[in-house]
């Protein structure tokens, strides 16, 4: 069994002897100013829209089931959590009155739910064996099952409780006590001349310098994806197939590094797809792999909330670690709740090949564009 990447090649036929690792490290280190550079970017062009535009966003995440439908409707249409997250600490960080944490949390946790529909696309490549396809779509369900389970019970509960916001303040203010923020200032010395050189070009246009930010973000992590595989998954593939899933906390701690390294959990959990339409690996295999990855792709919200430099944005990348890790106290005990969910699921695919396009549209798109639309 060969995995294979967007090209259709194997990884082992990508990653070629020749290449030269030293010239893919000065593209990741560009890559990554890139990304910087458009957090640095986006900061400064919120201050253009003035107050007006800060009320505007405010008011549109004050209701948490709102939230959490732009979240996740955000986050389908980029097909990326990454991309998403980033932009919630950038709002968080332009203050409270724009975006304050207690509104953020829904938001991230939407985000941990429209990311698992890349998975579910991925399966769609085996539609054509039946056997096939409903392994590998009730693998791709897990992930968005555990997902959704997670915010079905954390979500009610923050709204009352507030945990999550309690713990990431904890949290945070240890960590500003340690001095994690220091650095930032390094940061901001390289990036934000360069993100008012670009504002001046588009004739302080927010809205020019916004597309510009989004556009540079999105271009960023995509190719940071890409050089990653080359670097890290040809490495891993052999060591992935064969050693990996034979304990639950090795899978657990695989997923978690290679969604660190690779800075997607789509990639990091699409990569396996392929294995349980196979039957190679199966359901209950997979799960600890899920949940690491789940708590890896935290470290993109991190990385741009040091960037900022603000204290609030730090809370929030708290945030999405503690509603992940929360999540996983729950429902890793009780992993047969979304093992059992994705499997019956999965079971209706032999009925018809049409259940997985169906829920792609209506769950990831119809649902959170109805509820927008109807609660703006």
């Amino acid at each position: 069994m060969t995995t294979t990447v967007d090209s259709g090649r194997p990884y082992s036929s990508q990653f070629k002897p020749g290449d030269s690792v030293a010239l893919k490290l000065a593209v990741m280190a560009g890559l990554l100013y890139l990304f910087i550079l458009s957090i640095t970017l986006l900061g400064s062009t919120f201050k253009l829209f003035g107050k007006g535009f800060a009320e505007t966003i405010f008011q549109s995440t004050s209701n948490p089931v709102l939230g959490l439908m732009i979240g996740m409707l955000a986050t389908a249409i980029v097909q990326s959590s990454s991309t998403t997250t980033s932009l919630i600490v950038r709002l968080a960080a332009s203050g409270p009155n724009v975006l304050p944490l207690a509104s953020a949390i829904p938001m991230v946790m939407g985000a941990n739910i429209g990311t698992s529909v890349t998975n579910i696309i991925v399966s769609l490549g085996h539609i054509s064996r039946r056997d096939e396809f409903q392994r590998a779509f009730t693998g791709s369900m897990l992930h968005d099952f555990f997902n959704v389970c997670a915010v079905a019970i954390l979500l009610p509960l923050e709204s009352y409780f507030h945990m999550i916001e309690k713990s990431a303040r904890v949290l945070q203010i240890q960590f500003s006590d340690f001095g994690g923020l220091k650095f930032t200032s390094f940061l901001g010395a390289i990036t934000k001349p360069v993100a008012e050189w670009i504002i001046q070009l588009t004739g302080d246009n927010p809205y020019v310098a916004v597309v510009l930010a989004l556009i540079m973000m999105f271009v960023a992590l995509r190719y940071i994806v890409k050089v990653m595989k080359t670097l890290v998954l040809a490495r891993v593939e052999k060591f992935f197939q064969r050693y990996i899933f034979r304990t639950p906390v090795l899978s657990f701690l695989l997923g978690m590094a290679i969604t660190v390294l690779v800075q997607s959990s789509s990639i990091t959990t699409s990569i396996v797809v392929p294995l349980l339409g196979a039957g190679v690996l199966n359901a209950v295999q997979i799960y600890p792999y899920l949940l690491g990855a789940n708590v890896g792709t935290t470290i993109t919200a991190f990385l741009a909330s040091f960037v900022t430099g603000s204290v609030d944005a730090v809370a929030v990348a708290f945030a999405h670690l503690m509603f992940n890790v929360f999540g996983i106290a729950i429902f890793w005990p009780l992993k047969r709740v979304p093992i059992f969910l994705a499997e019956t699921l999965g079971k209706l695919t032999t009925r018809s090949k049409l259940v997985p396009i169906a829920y792609i549209v209506v769950v990831f798109f119809v649902i959170p564009g109805i509820v927008i639309y109807l609660m703006e």
